[in-house]
């Protein structure tokens, strides 16, 4: 109120020019008469009147003109007032919104001063003062920022350059305000490429793979952003050079006098830790599949070892059996591919292993994998193996290649391999190399490989049934089986051989095998070769209690000494067991399916279980070797 003042005491004097001084709209109004006396020229403008003296100002306020009488009461009453609740109207009839400030000039004489002030305006200038305040309270914030970094710099710089880890400080914009030697060391950037600028984009902006890492989402802005400490373990920084490096680190927000500054990020290179980390894991991933690989080889050997094999040595002095031990001691030492021919039964696999025990390779494992004797769906994962899980985690299951890797691999009866993976076989034998069923990287292969055929291959080959290039790669060196009936000279010593095996396996006295037994022995023509002749050797192993062997060939019954006709029930029940002992043997231990016992015993296979159960018949007896 002191410009009212001033005009006052102006008036006082009679000098109502006084009015012009003022920069605000004011109005001396004859309440008595409703005349305005004196109007500045602001107040002209705000209510759009030329000339306003002479006129009634009553007219400017006919909307709110109980409230103004009102007003002008006080005003007589209390000598001043203001109000905002009158709302004053222009010449041109638009409203405006004031505040009338009024003051009684003479007492008694009705003369009141009235100042008028736009609202709007009052509120543009508020809002203008507001924003130059924060812009003020930000630049003077952010200086303080500096000068508490620069001070935290000068202060502390010997301490930083001498840590270990790399230092350095980030302001709430995100802009380095200091580095230590560690930092430029471990990154490559001089302070003057980092110093103000926005260091994410500079060390942080990608991530391992190459896509985009926003600020948002970077945990050393979320420090000052969100006031909170984060600690990562695993990501990368980039060099000057644009190399990355693994790094750890801390980012910690700081405060200057309770105000947030910034934050400040410790960290370390953890590139090697991190490489020798990976070296480790590997190292263990590849000994876990070992482990896997010889638990697999183990159960594999246990599966896959015929009970041709269980015969340690080849028996025999017939010219053929010693033709063949020559050429097995001549090609033993090698690695050249060989394939036995031969009848079913006339000893292939044990040929093959007699090679492998003579070999370098006799360390490592003899894998034999039966060609044909699995579903053809199957026999590719069988051959060549499965992968494990997706994400490269070990697991899956070794096939015969990956389990012979570094030994022999025995291919028995290769003519019964399907069509379409025998080129499948072919390509990994000659290039050295095979990947498992779903795996994406190669598998380095070294093995010796023998394959046997019990079928003419000649005519398989021609039949469109066996590929030639296969035979080829295969056959290097061939060794024949003769059949057991074109070397009879060999039949006593086989016989004898496989009964004290027999024996030993069932804890029982070998009995006599007399001269009339073995004219049988002799006589008969073996159809199934060495193979019928250890399955009746050592079912007669069984089934003779008595002190000479007693023998069954083709359905009739060879002794020693004895015509008995008649059989005891013991005696049945022996044969009985050890029949289906022989046709478990056949079969592997396979009782159902068109290859199982069941099918060849004729029988159903739950009778042939029930069966095993009651005669107490133990994996041993038929999976003996």
């Amino acid at each position: 109120m002191n410009g009212m003042s001033v005009i006052a005491g102006a008036l006082d004097d009679l000098d109502a020019s006084a009015l012009s001084l003022l920069p605000e709209a004011a109005v001396i109004v004859d309440t008595v008469a409703d005349r305005v006396v004196h109007a500045n020229p602001a107040a002209g403008r705000l209510l759009g009147a030329s000339a306003m003296e002479g006129s009634r100002f009553s007219a400017f306020v006919e909307a709110d003109l109980a409230e103004f009488i009102v007003f002008l009461d006080e005003v007589a009453y209390r000598g001043d007032a203001w109000t905002r609740k009158v709302a004053l109207r222009r010449q041109a009839g638009s409203a405006i919104e004031v505040e009338i400030r009024g003051r009684q000039l003479q007492p008694g004489a009705g003369l009141v001063l009235l100042l008028l002030l736009d609202l709007e305006e009052l509120r543009r200038h508020e809002r203008a003062t507001e924003a130059e305040q924060l812009q003020r309270e930000g630049l003077m914030g952010w200086r303080r920022a500096q000068e508490f970094f620069s001070e935290l710099e000068l202060q502390n710089q010997l301490i930083l350059n001498a840590a270990g880890e790399g230092i350095y400080g980030v302001n709430t914009k995100g802009q380095a305000t200091f580095v230590n030697r560690a930092a430029q060391e471990m990154l490559g950037w001089e302070p003057e490429d980092l110093l103000g600028k926005p260091i994410h984009n500079l060390i942080h902006h990608h991530h391992a793979d190459g896509s985009a890492y926003h600020a948002h989402d970077c945990p050393i802005y979320r420090s000052f952003r969100f006031e909170q400490v984060n600690r990562v373990e695993d990501e990368l920084f980039w060099r000057k050079d644009g190399k990355p490096i693994q790094v750890e680190y801390v980012s910690t927000p700081i405060y200057n006098q309770k105000v947030l500054a910034g934050a400040v990020v410790i960290f370390r290179d953890v590139t090697e830790r991190k490489l020798s980390e990976r070296k480790l894991q590997d190292a263990l991933v590849e000994v876990a599949e070992l482990r896997d690989r010889l638990e697999q080889e183990n159960a594999y050997l246990q599966e896959a070892i015929t009970n041709e094999r269980a015969h340690h040595d080849v028996v025999g002095r017939s010219p053929a059996i010693r033709q063949m031990l020559a050429r097995i001691e001549l090609v033993s030492p090698t690695d050249a591919p060989v394939f036995i021919t031969g009848e079913a039964g006339a000893g292939k696999a044990l040929v093959a292993s007699a090679i492998h025990k003579d070999s370098s390779r006799k360390r490592r494992p003899l894998i034999q994998f039966r060609c044909g004797a699995i579903n053809r769906r199957s026999i590719e994962a069988e051959l060549f193996g499965h992968a494990g899980g997706s994400d490269g985690t070990p697991g899956g299951n070794s096939g015969a290649l990956e389990l012979a890797h570094g030994g022999t691999l025995f291919l028995e009866n290769v003519c019964e391999l399907p069509f379409d993976l025998q080129g499948d076989l072919l390509r990994a034998l000659q290039d050295r190399k095979f990947k498992r069923i779903g795996d994406a990287h190669y598998r380095t292969l070294n093995v010796r490989v023998i394959a046997s055929s019990a079928k003419d291959v000649d005519q398989e080959v021609a039949a469109g049934r066996f590929r030639e290039d296969l035979l080829l790669f295969l056959s290097v060196f061939p060794i024949h089986c003769t059949p057991l009936r074109e070397r009879p000279q060999d039949i006593p010593d086989l016989a004898d051989h496989i009964l004290t095996l027999a024996c030993e396996r069932l804890n029982r006295r070998k009995p006599v095998i007399t001269g009339r037994t073995m004219n049988a022995l002799l006589a008969y023509h073996w159809p199934g070769n060495v193979r019928e002749l250890r399955n009746v050797i050592e079912r007669a192993a069984i089934v003779s209690t008595g002190s000479k062997l007693i023998v069954e060939i083709g359905g009739e019954r060879a002794a020693g000494d004895t015509g008995r006709t008649v059989r005891t029930e013991t005696e049945m029940q022996q044969q009985v067991r050890a029949n289906l002992v022989a046709a478990l043997r056949e079969t592997h231990g396979r009782v159902s399916g068109k290859e199982g016992a069941a099918a060849l015993l004729g029988m159903k296979p739950t009778t042939v279980y029930s069966r095993m159960a009651k005669l107490r018949i133990e994996d041993r007896e038929w999976s003996a070797r």
